[in-house]
C-alpha cells in the first residue's frame, strides 16, 4: 500500500463497506481521545492541524495517482473533521483545569453524530466547499462540518452547564 493511500485511508479503515466515512470518524475518536489525555487542548488542536496539512497533501498525492477525486475511501479528512468537532469539549476541560483523562461521554456522542449529520447533510458552505475540486475541496468540507458541530456541541454544553441561566 502507498503511503499515501496508507494515510487517507486511515491505515485501511476508509476500505471498511458500508459507511466508511462513519467508519473513519468512529476510528478518529479514541485517537482524538488519546492526544487530549497525552497533551491536553493545545495537543489536539496541534494534532488537527498536522493531520490536516498531512492529509490534504496525502490526497492530493491520491486524487494524482488514481485520478480519482474525493473516494469515499479517503477517510483523513472525517478525522480532521471529527477532532475539530471535539475542539470545545477538549477546549473547556482544559480551560476549567480538569484531569486530562476526563472527557464526558454525552460530548463524545453528540461530536460524533453532528460531525455526521452535516458532513452526510452538507448544508450551504458545507456543500459548497464539498464541490471545489482538489484535496483542499475534499478536506475543506469536512473542516466546515466539523466547525458546525463544534458550534452545536459548545451551545449544548452551554445549555447543560447553566452558562445561559436556562
Amino acid at each position: 500500500m502507498r503511503l499515501t493511500r496508507a494515510l487517507c485511508t486511515l491505515g485501511g479503515v476508509g476500505l471498511i463497506r458500508p459507511a466508511p466515512g462513519t467508519w473513519g470518524t468512529a476510528a478518529a475518536l479514541p485517537l482524538g481521545y488519546l492526544i487530549h489525555a497525552l497533551a491536553g487542548f493545545p495537543g489536539l488542536v496541534i494534532a488537527t492541524l498536522l493531520a490536516t496539512a498531512i492529509g490534504i497533501w496525502a490526497i492530493g498525492r491520491e486524487e494524482a495517482a488514481t485520478g480519482n477525486h474525493d473516494a469515499s475511501e479517503i477517510v483523513i479528512d472525517e478525522l480532521v473533521g471529527v477532532w475539530i468537532a471535539l475542539w470545545p469539549l477538549s477546549g473547556g476541560l482544559w480551560h476549567a483545569g480538569l484531569g486530562p483523562w476526563v472527557f464526558p461521554w454525552p460530548g463524545w456522542i453528540g461530536a460524533f453524530a453532528f460531525f455526521r449529520l452535516f458532513d452526510i447533510w452538507k448544508p450551504g458552505p458545507v456543500g459548497w466547499a464539498d464541490r471545489q475540486p482538489g484535496a483542499i475541496g475534499v478536506m475543506m468540507d469536512d473542516v466546515i462540518a466539523g466547525l458546525f458541530a463544534a458550534v452545536v456541541i459548545a451551545a449544548a454544553a452551554a445549555i447543560a452547564h447553566g452558562v445561559f441561566g436556562i
